[in-house]
């Protein structure tokens, strides 16, 4: 069983010394793994930066993260990667990374994600330029993200993003916002690409289980929503939630 810890808007500060940290105290004995799923800062500033460098460097399981709108704000998203990269985070922009944790590969693949909307409710790209712009930055990334997990030939697959995929993960912020907080776009890819577990953030009065249209389970791990350092989720290898009647089954076992 792979223990993957998650947790998602933390909005680190410049004032925010010791504060991340502290809640990682015990991470070692419960997780394999750490996935972070953006906005870990508040602005994006290079104060920020280094204040949550300090707070990721050596912690004692591998961590991979992908930024969130809050981390743009400043335009040093570049600059707050390599940082990230600096204290050994591996951080996803439409791209993968593989780990072998105790002789299973877990194979994660991602990036920050975009808006759009959802099924009957969703941006299309007709009209002003500006709308296409904005339709077009989903199916962007939408497309890099597919593009990453297909490249992944491991046990365990799993999606990590910021913005949500799901409306079900939504439930409890005003119905107005969807748009604004993700796309049906990832849900799509993950059930064609057969993902095992999908991890977001950015919906602060969000809910925190949904799955999408082929059972695969999303965790929504904004720290509002979870009220707790961090939710780790147990995955199984070789139980799959995207197999058919007829292949090998086993019921979804993500925590």
């Amino acid at each position: 069983m792979l223990r993957i810890a998650a947790v998602g808007d933390v909005h680190v500060g410049a004032d925010s010394i010791g504060h991340l940290r502290s809640g990682f105290a015990h991470l070692a004995d419960e997780a394999d793994v750490l996935l972070l799923a953006g906005d870990l800062t508040k602005r994006g500033e290079l104060a920020e930066a280094d204040v949550l460098a300090g707070e990721l460097r050596d912690l004692p399981v591998p961590i991979v993260a992908v930024l969130g709108n809050h981390d743009h704000e400043s335009d040093q998203q570049r600059v707050l990667t390599q940082r990230l990269l600096d204290v050994g985070v591996r951080v996803l922009e439409g791209s993968s990374t593989v780990l072998e944790i105790e002789g299973v590969r877990l194979g994660i693949a991602g990036g920050k994600g975009f808006a759009g909307g959802f099924v009957g409710a969703c941006a299309t790209a007709f009209g002003e330029r500006e709308m296409k712009v904005f339709a077009n930055a989903s199916m962007l990334t939408a497309a890099a993200m597919e593009s990453a997990v297909r490249s992944l030939d491991t046990d365990v697959r799993v999606l990590l993003t910021h913005y949500a995929p799901i409306r079900g993960t939504l439930h409890g912020e005003s119905p107005e916002l969807y748009p604004l907080l993700g796309s049906y776009l990832f849900a799509e890819l993950a059930d064609r690409s057969r993902v095992d577990l999908i991890v977001h953030g950015h919906a602060h009065d969000g809910t925190e289980k949904g799955a999408t249209p082929r059972g695969i389970p999303v965790r929504n791990v904004a720290q509002p929503v979870l009220r707790r350092p961090y939710a780790v989720y147990g995955v199984e290898p070789g139980r799959h939630p995207w197999q058919e009647p007829g292949e090998r089954r086993a019921d979804a076992s993500v925590g």
